[in-house]
């Protein structure tokens, strides 16, 4: 259960619903996951946190797919269950394969042991990696 609870489109003050209605719109859905529920107990932080997303996950040089799965690497190291889930979703509907998730994860675990044993033994950064 969520520390504060979860607020409900029903109980939800007008600056809520304004942004819950923006985020139904954008994402061409009829509901309100619980991650942006439980953030509606600080208007400010759901309208910014919000905002954030929706201009970084927006179209750019990288394409959705690519936004979701580092999205989802990130969260598995974080081990955020509810992210992982959620961009597990996310990258699905954009066209992960079960194939696609396990290489990914099979990187995410190379790379976080790797930055373990770089970072244990105090390895210096080569010349040739250093950029101008």
């Amino acid at each position: 259960m969520a520390t504060l609870g979860l607020i409900e489109y029903e109980n939800a003050s007008a600056e809520v619903r304004a942004v819950y209605g923006d985020i139904m719109a954008t994402r061409k859905t009829d509901w309100i996951n619980n991650f942006w529920k439980a953030l509606a107990h600080d208007p400010a932080t759901l309208r910014r946190t919000w905002l954030s997303i929706k201009e970084i996950m927006a179209p750019g040089a990288l394409d959705a797919l690519t936004k979701e799965m580092l999205y989802l690497a990130v969260s598995a190291t974080n081990q955020c269950g509810y992210c992982i889930a959620s961009h597990t979703a996310a990258a699905r509907k954009a066209g992960m394969t079960d194939a696609m998730l396990a290489e990914l994860m099979a990187v995410v675990g190379m790379a976080n042991e790797t930055n373990r044993l770089a970072s244990g033994y105090q390895v210096e950064i080569d010349a040739q990696f250093r950029t101008s």
